[in-house]
């Protein structure tokens, strides 16, 4: 456990390149502004927002600087386009304590989605359509007082985008916030967002992938390590699974991430509603 002495490096250029991105598509036709977005600005954002999750668990600067976590958090939301972290934050730390808890994880989707989205068509719109019921869901299903930290993140990611618009114009806002809800739809890694949770198997709740993709995601897909050990980072999840072995190599994992989003959309046996709910009693400060 402790910080990632790198993350913070990483992340500052990840956000450098996106820059240099907005600057290089200014002048690009429409198709190509959303071929790139997809293609390449909505791989950086999507690994970007995954990052923030590390940085939610205090790895970039470690748990005695809790602010300094918080206001990195903000800076790599830049190229997302859209303010993000300082919410997550606030509903991640329930996901850990309250997986799976009704109103209280709001990962789980709401009835309504459950019902609606149950033949292949409609799961399939349901995925592209996942960056918005993950943003807005919350906002339903356990609405939470705005903090001051979600005004600063706000109003610090609407002025750089401001900035942005007024020195290149349209198009690169377009590319930043294009890339990111495209890649959080049907795109090969937002198939961790099924991966983790939805009970493929009976009885199995969460699921590791080891695969490729978590070079670009920062091992989000070492999700069993990770609900185990929240304060390791994740650049050291793979040495929890080696040195751990005999608990997690018998266990069920996925293979592909695309393949989860086939499934989910193809499977009758699998959608919305193939996700544990339970009953949570509140934690004392939350009561």
């Amino acid at each position: 456990m402790g910080p990632d002495p790198h993350l913070k490096w990483i992340v500052s250029g990840m956000v450098l390149t996106q820059l240099l991105a907005c600057y290089l598509v200014k002048d690009l036709s429409w198709k190509w502004i959303f071929f790139w977005a997809y293609a390449f600005g909505g791989c950086i954002n999507h690994s970007m927002a995954l990052a923030i999750h590390d940085i939610s668990h205090n790895v970039a600067f470690g748990n005695k600087q809790t602010k300094w976590n918080r206001w990195f958090a903000v800076f790599a939301n830049l190229p997302i386009g859209l303010p993000y972290s300082a919410s997550f934050k606030k509903y991640h730390i329930d996901h850990h304590r309250y997986l799976g808890g009704d109103t209280l994880d709001v990962d789980i989707p709401t009835d309504f989605e459950g019902w609606f989205f149950c033949t292949p068509f409609r799961k399939l719109i349901w995925v592209i359509l996942q960056p918005f019921f993950y943003g807005l869901r919350p906002l339903y299903v356990n609405p939470k007082t705005v903090t001051q930290m979600e005004i600063f993140n706000a109003l610090i990611q609407f002025s750089i985008d401001f900035i942005i618009y007024y020195l290149w114009g349209l198009k690169p806002v377009i590319y930043l916030i294009a890339g990111s809800l495209l890649c959080m739809g049907l795109h090969p890694i937002a198939g961790h967002f099924i991966a983790e949770h939805y009970t493929f198997l009976k009885g199995y709740e969460t699921y590791s992938y080891y695969g490729p993709l978590n070079w670009i995601t920062f091992n989000a897909g070492y999700h069993m390590e990770h609900h185990d050990f929240p304060s390791i980072p994740g650049c050291k999840l793979p040495m929890v699974k080696k040195i751990a072995a005999e608990y997690y190599d018998n266990l069920p994992q996925h293979q592909s991430w695309v393949r989860v989003l086939w499934d989910f959309i193809f499977d009758d046996t699998i959608g919305p509603y193939s996700r544990i709910k339970r009953i949570c009693k509140l934690a004392p400060e939350n009561q």
